[in-house]
């Protein structure tokens, strides 16, 4: 709100723009205001435009803030006054008309109208009450507090991976699980699923679940409850367990082939428009940040405390941060002034290094591939269900997962050396190293996959050809996948658990007890954010990937991450300090979105091809009749009535393909010409930020000579 005595003419609206002229009593305040920069910089636009004169103009704005309070004042406003662009003065102005509207309304329309706002404020109190129903609000709060928004940012998206979590479980088991167990427990009739035999051979159809029969010891259900084998091989957690064809639910018949392709097609669906959803909030504001370097250095020394800091430790570091963030501006901003003074000899040294280096990461990558490969090979080929050898054939199923941990903590390590030498910018130098470290950890996924459809389509005999898959080593292909990837799962909790446990705890207790400097050099373990997020966003998309083939595997992803929260949060209360390198919470958000999104664009490629292009197994699972899970689509779509089907191909044929192309094209060039008009307005807003910071800086500038004159 204006000053009063930036009020000219008009003592009684202090609301007014500082722009509001009187044509009969130009007081001597509205002279100086005439000299401020941004009425100066109108006057120059409007003179070389030829549009209407200074009061004309300056009445106009006045003339438009009326009309806006005779339009809000004429009817019920379509939101609180409180979010109207208005002064005080006006506001109070609009209230006052509102009341006096009232009186002479109908009885009809003041119901109405009290109706309208009693409901808009019990859906403000039921949302501000639902608030207080937030999963860990109260933790996220006091970690909110204690160290800062960065941090409160990871355990907010450890959240947001919870409820999506129990979201995938549900649709999984009230499609699928749920219709099947009843199925089997008869209590709705159903059929099971059963290969022609005219088209399968005998040996294709035969699945024996080892280590089931016989004298079991106790330490054996141990093994099986953490490798996937044994007594959890034939339960509802794998995809061998769902044999049932159809089920009648009266006269409605279910068919459970199509409800688990359909329901696994609609759970990566949802993942995608959901993180898209709050990927698109987070880009706005990015996007809204990314101003030039003069507005940068102002908002970090006026608008970069973090006011949800209580603690003194988090203060002091949160002061660090902004004091290396100032460090970094004008680091990156020497190196811009370096770069430009480049001789060709020094361009072409620095090229010729990080080409080096760059083969260097690659020969690194390609290390740790072929490691995985080569792990993945020998597991499979020396897994073996003998009694006697249970310890070792444990330490063999779970050789690939041991093998890609260790890829995932000794390539971060050596990107981390590598980048130093080739003189990239710090910001830059930050994001290439995340791009790496995510690359290795979604890509070691995919290598192992790799390696599991090699042996599975690989075939010795002609026998094996006719199954179209390796029947002997794998009569359920897809439950061996879903072992592995529940295997990666369980691995990787142990992990997290293990290195707080072992390695955090006894660090803290040596820092706080031991006095030797020794002890002390390695200091405590800081709280990285970004590793933290691509340890949960590989255990996301594992879970990605393996619910298919291991329906039940979003419950298990859910108590992991529900356990991981308490881990990490006494981990970080106790043990670890914030990391030194700044992370704003809204490029947080962003960056954390994006990396999923790139996990969730991985989980669909594997899927995929193991849907239309690997022959299904025909000794288990729903889709046995199929050559392939994707042809229960064109099997549904052949028993549809003529007109739909018709309807369906015509959908199909180019025909109807060339005209929605050009619909879409229509669409973008619009969402195009939309965006454009959208920077425009943006930057327009930028340049009055710009103005009103020089409008500023010229009346402090008043204010002191006047302050000096007297």
């Amino acid at each position: 709100m204006s000053e009063p005595w930036l009020a000219p003419g008009r003592p009684d609206s202090p609301g007014d723009d500082v722009f509001v002229l009187d044509a009969h009593n130009v007081s001597p305040t509205v002279t100086f205001l005439q000299e401020l920069p941004s009425y100066q910089s109108m006057l120059r636009r409007r003179t070389s435009a030829g549009t209407r004169d200074n009061h004309s103009l300056a009445r106009s704005t006045s003339e438009e803030s009326r009309s806006l309070i005779e339009r809000i004042g004429s009817r019920e406003p379509a939101k609180p006054l409180r979010e109207y662009a208005l002064s005080m003065a006006e506001k109070r102005r609009l209230r006052d008309i509102q009341e006096a509207n009232t009186k002479y309304l109908s009885v009809w329309l003041q119901w109405k109208q009290t109706s309208r706002k009693s409901w808009r404020k019990l859906v403000e109190e039921t949302k501000e009450l639902s608030s207080y129903l937030e999963l860990w609000r109260h933790d996220i709060h006091s970690i909110e507090g204690k160290f800062g928004t960065g941090i409160q940012s990871y355990f907010s998206f450890l959240r947001f991976l919870v409820l999506l979590n129990v979201v995938i479980f549900l649709l999984m088991f009230i499609f699928v699980t749920l219709p099947s167990t009843v199925s089997k427990h008869g209590v709705f009739n159903g059929s099971y699923v059963k290969a022609p035999l005219k088209s399968t051979e005998p040996q294709c159809t035969v699945y024996i679940v080892s280590g089931t029969k016989g004298l079991i010891y106790f330490y054996t259900y141990i093994i099986d409850l953490l490798s996937g084998t044994g007594f959890l091989e034939m339960t509802s957690l794998f995809y061998g367990y769902y044999s049932v064809d159809t089920i009648y639910f009266g006269v409605v018949r279910y068919s459970v082939p199509l409800a688990y392709l359909l329901t696994t097609l609609a759970y990566l669906s949802l993942s995608f428009l959901w993180i898209v959803k709050r990927s698109v909030e987070g880009f706005k504001q990015s996007l809204v940040r990314n101003e030039d370097q003069f507005q940068s250095y102002c908002n970090k020394i006026f608008a970069g405390w973090d006011f949800c800091i209580t603690d003194v430790n988090a203060a002091q570091l949160k002061h660090n941060s902004l004091h290396y963030e100032l460090k970094t501006d004008l680091e990156e901003e020497r190196l811009r002034q370096r770069v430009a003074e480049r001789t060709t000899h020094e361009k072409i040294r620095i090229y010729c290094l990080r080409i080096f280096l760059n083969l260097v990461v690659l020969a690194v990558l390609s290390t740790c591939f072929y490691s995985i490969y080569r792990a993945t090979l020998y597991s499979q080929e020396n897994t073996s269900y003998d009694k006697s050898r249970l310890e070792d054939n444990l330490w063999v199923q779970y050789l690939p997962s041991v093998v890609i941990t260790m890829a995932n903590f000794i390539a971060p390590l050596i990107f981390s050396v590598l980048i130093k030498f080739e003189d990239y910018s710090p910001a830059f130098e930050i994001r290439l190293t995340l791009i790496r470290c995510v690359f290795v950890r979604l890509a070691n996924i995919g290598v192992l996959l790799f390696s599991l459809w090699t042996r599975i389509t690989r075939c010795t005999d002609q026998k094996c050809e006719t199954c179209g898959y390796n029947y002997e080593l794998y009569p359920c292909w897809e439950s061996r996948v879903g072992q592995e990837m529940y295997k990666l799962m369980i691995f990787d909790f142990i992990i997290i658990f293990a290195t707080t446990v072992f390695v955090d705890f006894p660090r803290k207790l040596i820092m706080t007890h031991c006095a030797l400097k020794a002890c002390r050099w390695c200091g405590l373990q800081e709280f990285a954010i970004p590793d933290n997020v691509l340890e949960i966003v590989y255990g996301q998309t594992i879970c990605w990937i393996g619910t298919f083939y291991c329906p039940l595997l979003p419950v298990i992803a859910t108590i992991k991450y529900f356990i991981v929260f308490y881990v990490k949060k006494i981990s970080l209360m106790h043990t670890c300090k914030p990391s030194a390198r700044p992370f704003r919470a809204s490029s947080s958000n962003f960056f954390f979105l994006v990396v999923l999104l790139i996990g969730l664009i991985l989980a669909f490629i594997p899927l995929g091809l193991s849907m239309t292009h690997i022959q299904s197994s025909k000794a288990c699972g729903p889709f046995v009749h199929f050559t392939r899970s994707w042809d229960v689509i064109a099997h549904t779509i052949d028993g549809f009535p003529d007109v739909l089907k018709k309807v369906l191909k015509s959908v199909g044929s180019e025909a109807f393909a060339v005209p929605f192309f050009m619909v879409v094209c229509l669409i973008m060039f619009y969402l195009i010409a939309l965006a454009g008009a959208h920077k425009r307005v943006v930057n327009q807003l930028r340049e009055q930020l710009v103005m009103e910071s020089r409008d500023k800086l010229f009346l402090i500038r008043k204010l002191t000579e006047a302050q000096r004159h007297s």
